[in-house]
């Protein structure tokens, strides 16, 4: 019964969420997702009214997060034909280095400003340093797959995560459109798409009955089995060689060292081995030809529903006490984050990429800021009929990018790490990877200049 009232009370608030974006239009302007305004509310009725919903049922939607992460990071590669390495590198490679010097800019700067400052000043965990890429990053979804980990050694860091994630989204919409209205006015593009040209079905976010585009091709005939169904029971395969994996990895953790104090690979989350699985199905299906019958437009509405329903139960269930405990350091990271973004963009990409400069770099700013979603919101916004090489190069950069950042096996590990190594060795580490990237950046700034 507990799992019929979970399903229905997120469905209510998915639904009154696209409701409230369809008929408020300051929330169409904001490009706000129906999945985090139906969170918002449901956070606000759960505060407010707590006898509303039984501390139960609160308990089961927040575990829901950290399983739906799973089918959303199995799915990611499912479907997909991966070009060959040497073209993603010709083609991405600046891309590639903005992305990663972001990445490791924001464990740089995080893991040095909790480390030198707010761990003095106001005795917050380690592991805050950490939040600012898991949050920005890696989003809702990412925060929900370290839960296993935060259950271990920091139990308030879901709810701090949670928040970060909520605020980077928000700000990477706000922020992003900010300055696509500033290179607007200075000509920096030219395509810019405003709320004003688009009609009123497109500003609330519904199609045209005639122009509704399909969402996915059927592959088997449903005689057999579902096409739906067929394609979920990939992704649960995918679930399952992260699963295998996983314990893999620990066993051999053990095997390897068995007298370690401690156990690196302990709380080591599953997704990111989601993803090596449906990576290695996708591969193998390719080998063996038959890859055409798992269909990318499918695994994509799987994981877009998975994901919707887990960025609005991670939203609900924010435990406001332990924010509210640590609004301060928050406010300071958050700000801090916003700006290195703001910086790169503006002051550091027109001197990186030879065309399309803004373009390219607005798609990484809101992956950066808010997950892949808002990057690509932001350059729909910028680029809405693809006439640059901005869509290409970032859909590349993210098949390099997302196995080890914003939510691959670096970001699962440098958790753990926090924790096992303390903050001091893994600010080194990512120093020394930021200084890498870096470096090669400003071999090609300084090619670009030649």
């Amino acid at each position: 019964m507990q799992a019929i009232i979970i399903f229905c009370l997120l469905s209510l608030l998915l639904v009154i969420g696209k409701i409230l974006r369809v008929a408020i239009p300051l929330l169409q302007r904001l490009y706000l997702p129906s999945s985090v305004i139906g969170g918002l509310l449901g956070l606000a009725l759960f505060q407010c009214f707590p006898g509303l919903v039984c501390a139960e049922t609160i308990s089961g939607i927040s575990r829901l997060p950290g399983f739906l992460i799973n089918i959303v990071f199995a799915s990611l590669f499912l479907g997909v034909v991966t070009p060959p390495l040497k073209k993603v590198f010709t083609q991405a490679f600046p891309q590639l280095c903005f992305g990663q010097v972001s990445a490791w800019g924001q464990y740089v700067l995080g893991i040095g400003l909790c480390g030198f400052v707010l761990i003095p000043l106001y005795k917050v965990n380690a592991g805050f340093g950490n939040l600012l890429e898991i949050g920005f990053q890696g989003g809702h979804g990412t925060v929900a797959g370290m839960a296993s980990t935060f259950e271990t050694y920091w139990k308030e860091g879901t709810d701090i995560g949670n928040t970060m994630a909520t605020a980077g989204m928000m700000l990477g919409i706000i922020v992003g459109m900010i300055m696509v209205n500033i290179a607007g006015r200075k000509g920096y593009v030219s395509n810019v798409r405003k709320t004003s040209d688009m009609d009123k079905f497109q500003q609330m976010g519904l199609y045209h009955h005639n122009e509704a585009p399909a969402a996915g091709k059927q592959t088997v005939y449903c005689d057999s089995i579902d096409s739906l169904a067929f394609h979920i029971s990939l992704v649960g395969l995918a679930v399952l060689l992260g699963y295998i994996l996983l314990v893999a990895m620990q066993r051999g953790e053990v095997l390897l060292f068995p007298n370690a104090a401690k156990r690196v690979l302990a709380g080591f989350p599953l997704f990111p081995l989601c993803m090596i699985g449906g990576l290695l199905m996708q591969k193998s299906a390719q080998a063996l030809k038959i890859n055409k019958l798992i269909d990318r437009g499918q695994m994509q509405r799987i994981a877009g529903a998975a994901l919707d329903f887990l960025v609005v139960s991670a939203v609900a269930t924010i435990k406001l006490k332990v924010v509210a405990a640590f609004w301060q350091p928050l406010l300071i990271m958050i700000a801090a984050g916003t700006l290195l973004g703001v910086v790169l963009v503006m002051f550091v990409a027109p001197r990186l990429f030879k065309e399309s400069w803004f373009e390219c770099a607005i798609a990484d700013f809101g992956q950066a800021m808010g997950v892949t979603a808002t990057g690509l919101l932001l350059l729909r916004t910028v680029d809405p009929e693809s006439k640059t090489c901005a869509a290409q190069s970032f859909g590349y950069k993210q098949l390099i990018h997302e196995p080890f950042m914003g939510g691959g096996i670096w970001t699962a590990l440098a958790l753990t790490l926090v924790f096992t190594i303390g903050w001091q060795k893994l600010f080194l580490i990512s120093s020394i990877f930021f200084m890498f990237w870096l470096t090669i950046m400003l071999i090609l700034i300084k090619k670009n200049n030649k």
